[in-house]
């Protein structure tokens, strides 16, 4: 039986690979692809299988792929079963190589290419992109990279990520996360995206920071040092100084808010542990904190919060719960 689910697993992770790379995939494909990986920890593992498989027949020649093919027809036309990795492999390879021939693929692939990463609570991954870009992502992440002819494009849905772009002029990098767009200019930067909350800090180089809604126009640069906080409830984008040390601390174990929304502090505190923190009254959501974190220590920060805000801390199987220390009494 548990054989049938690890196959039955394998040929979902497959049909998942090709569907997202169909040129007509919607946006409500990927909200179905994050939920199915959402229901099993071994969905996302076999869909990163199928994209390394995917990788290895992708350096193979074109004889070899073209064999590769009639072999799989062959097989399937004298009517004998593929095993489900042979199987996962032809799906694959025919959807990608075979549709309209190896010559039209080739012109097409560039305009199809989507991957998606996505990280667990707690899990930190390190990325190489096909061009040789270097990004870690952090926990609780979503990153989507699809790369076309004149540009490559990352949308961060959820989470942060570093970046260590490659330099292309002819090949611009921009990272999308929700309303702001992040355009390279040879950089080395951070992306922090909670809710419709952005941030963006970068230690090397340049980026171009636009506001993507509609009836906004607003661009800006930032450098080195500097570090761009996006509030659509507020002013926009703000431009703050930061040290190199704060920018992605979490690499290296720490969490570091600079005069973060206790809402937001908690909300990417909860990328990082398995008991979630909930806010019982909006008012308490809206305190600044300012401060560092280490991650393996959340648990001594949540105790000594009452030393620092108006609050109460009250532990539950499930998760914590921070409410008023002096509630209202409504009359």
């Amino acid at each position: 039986m548990a054989h049938l689910k690890h196959d039955t697993i394998v040929s979902a992770a497959a049909d998942w690979w090709v569907r997202l790379r169909e040129p007509d995939a919607e946006g409500k494909h990927v909200e179905q692809w994050l939920t199915w990986v959402n229901e099993d920890e071994r969905h996302l593992a076999a869909f990163e299988r199928m994209n390394d498989l995917a990788e290895r027949l992708g350096t193979l020649d074109q004889v070899s792929r073209q064999s590769l093919i009639k072999a799989f027809a062959a097989s399937t036309a004298a009517g004998r079963r593929l095993g489900v990795w042979w199987a996962a492999a032809a799906s694959i390879l025919v959807a990608v190589l075979a549709g309209g021939g190896y010559v039209a693929w080739m012109h097409a692939r560039p305009e199809i290419a989507t991957q998606v990463y996505q990280s667990g609570i707690g899990q930190n991954r390190d990325i190489v992109l096909s061009d040789g870009t270097r990004v870690a992502l952090g926990a609780a992440s979503t990153l989507s990279v699809r790369y076309g002819k004149d540009e490559r494009d990352v949308t961060l849905s959820r989470g942060e990520a570093f970046f260590e772009v490659v330099h292309d002029s002819q090949h611009p990098f921009a990272v999308d996360a929700g309303d702001v767009s992040v355009r390279d200019i040879g950089t080395a930067f951070d992306v922090r995206r909670t809710d419709r909350r952005v941030t963006v800090a970068v230690t090397q180089g340049r980026v171009a920071i636009a506001d993507r809604r509609a009836n906004q126009q607003g661009t800006l640069e930032a450098g080195a040092g500097e570090r761009v906080s996006y509030d659509p409830e507020s002013s926009g984008m703000s431009v703050s100084s930061v040290s190199p040390e704060q920018v992605a601390s979490w690499r290296h174990d720490r969490l570091e808010f600079i005069d973060e929304p206790l809402n937001v502090v908690v909300a990417n505190l909860n990328r990082y542990t398995e008991k979630p923190l909930h806010i019982a009254d909006a008012d308490l959501g809206k305190l600044v904190y300012t401060g560092s974190i280490r991650i393996d220590a959340i648990d001594s920060w949540i105790t000594a919060l009452p030393d620092v805000f108006p609050l109460r801390v009250s532990q539950q199987a499930n998760g914590v719960t921070l409410s008023d220390a002096q509630p209202r009494v409504h009359r």
